[in-house]
């Protein structure tokens, strides 16, 4: 992309980079994920703790955009400015991996819903037809991505515009058929539902609200391409307030319009079967149109970023320099290579999965954490230190604060995902570690390690020999 301002992003460009980076699949599946866990009071806790949570979150990349403007290569980049080189390089791939979950996600559930309509073929979304259908697909974005990356961002924008419709439409019917009695019975968990007790229920909730929330720091990884520095903040809060109203619509009023049980039950993506409730078939085959338009612009928004955080960790040396090169449409082509053979090859162990849908949905949101977790703390860090507060020193009490809350809410979101995520993860950061980072420090001929760091790199071993035990034991299963 030119260094001209005419090539740069604008204010609208960004937030719909936030936008179509976060409606993506998760919104699509809060109805059944949400009827299965609890009814509309154990959800609006959720929502509160989710919205406070990644609201927090979305103001400290707001106040890093501003106070560290210097700092444009996105997530990462903070982590490694607050605590070194390793937990840098942690935070750029987990981002990337989680990226890379979350598109295989993308193509499982384009799989289970042409699985609606061709059962046979496409069955749950990880039957061989399905996944041959994901690769056609994977490649296909894969060398149109090539052709350019602001081309690519123009077609991003249409598509969020045009996948807010079948949402903001499936809203409007719900309302239409609100039924006051039957959200009273479903409030407090319906009937012919197992008891569980409400903090169970808030607990089963989490990962699907870390999910949908996943792309709040899109701006941020764009920053490098923002026509100007304050639109990266003000495009995260835009972004959030919008995208947080539908979700939280999405998942309460469904409970006005059938009973929890049957909510529940209703296969994925079960905005469509919700609909269907309601409406009758029509609604299912609308949503189900929505969700593929919606799918294949949340790939193309998380396609980029993956390249694009690869691109910016190998720019500043955290990972190999191969990934670095751009080709003739400024596009960090090495970087997509890695990222859609990595994504082509966790769509073909779908196959052996036996709930790829929920499995790779809740991998992608563990996996997301420890980066958001890490710019949590920098944002602490950076508040205590008084840097880039020097005109603003008032606010830097307000900041610590917003900071600490964010860091709270994603060590609370660690305890929920369970020991079972925590594990998987770090089988997937040690190869990482071994041939990624290993690879650059050699490159730089620098210290692999502080003592800090082994130590870390030391417990994530200890983690990923557990974690590769029970998967080979059977104690740990997907």
């Amino acid at each position: 992309m030119a260094d001209t301002s005419a090539g740069k992003l604008s204010l609208p460009a960004l937030t719909a980079v936030v936008v179509g980076s976060m409606v993506g699949a998760g919104i699509f599946n809060l109805p059944g994920r949400f009827a299965t866990a609890t009814g509309p009071f154990g959800a609006i806790i959720a929502w509160a703790i989710a919205g406070t949570g990644m609201y927090m979150l979305a103001r400290v990349f707001q106040a890093l955009a501003e106070k560290r403007p210097d700092i444009d290569a996105g997530m990462f980049a903070y982590a490694k400015a607050g605590f070194g080189d390793y937990m840098g390089f942690l935070s750029a791939f987990g981002y990337w991996l989680g990226s890379c979950l979350g598109n295989v996600f993308y193509w499982v559930l384009i799989g289970s819903t042409l699985g609606r309509f061709f059962p046979d073929l496409f069955g749950d979304g990880s039957t061989a037809t399905a996944i041959i259908v994901s690769l056609v697909g994977i490649w296909a974005f894969h060398f149109m991505i090539l052709r350019g990356i602001e081309q690519a961002t123009v077609i991003n924008t249409i598509v969020t515009i045009a996948k807010i419709v079948p949402l903001v439409l499936a809203i409007l019917a719900f309302v239409f058929f609100f039924n006051y009695a039957q959200f009273s019975e479903n409030f407090f968990g319906g009937v012919n539902m197992p008891e569980k007790t409400l903090l169970a229920q808030v607990r089963d909730t989490m990962l699907i609200t870390v999910f949908v929330f996943l792309g709040i720091e899109g701006a941020s990884v764009y920053s490098r391409y923002a026509r100007k520095r304050a639109d990266v903040g003000t495009a995260t809060i835009l972004g959030f307030v919008a995208v947080t109203g539908l979700m939280v619509a999405v998942t309460l009023l469904p409970y006005a319009t059938a009973p929890r049980v049957a909510i529940a039950a209703v296969a994925n993506p079960s905005l469509a079967g919700a609909l269907e409730l309601v409406v009758g078939h029509w609604g299912a085959v609308f949503i189900s149109i929505g969700v593929l338009v919606s799918v294949l612009g949340a790939y193309l928004a998380w396609s980029l970023i993956c390249a694009e955080v690869l691109f910016a960790a190998a720019k500043s040396q955290d990972m190999p320099k191969l990934f670095a090169a751009q080709n003739g449409n400024r596009v960090p082509a090495n970087a997509l290579w890695l990222t859609n053979g990595v994504v082509s090859a966790f769509v073909v162990s779908t196959y052996w999965s036996r709930d790829a849908f929920n499995f790779m949905l809740d991998m992608t949101s563990v996996t997301a954490l420890l980066p958001y977790l890490l710019v949590a703390g920098y944002g602490v860090l950076l508040a205590r230190s008084g840097v880039g507060y020097e005109t603003t020193p008032q606010e830097r009490g307000r900041d610590q604060i917003i900071a600490w809350i964010a860091v709270v809410y994603t060590l609370f979101m660690f305890v929920a995902a369970g020991l079972k995520y925590v594990l998987l993860v770090a089988v997937l950061f040690v190869p990482g570690t071994l041939l990624l980072y290993f690879w650059a420090r050699r490159e730089q001929k620098a210290r692999v390690f502080t003592r800090a760091e082994m130590l870390v790199f030391a417990i994530t071993l200890v983690a990923a020999a557990i974690g590769t035990y029970g998967l080979f034991t059977g104690t740990i299963t997907h």
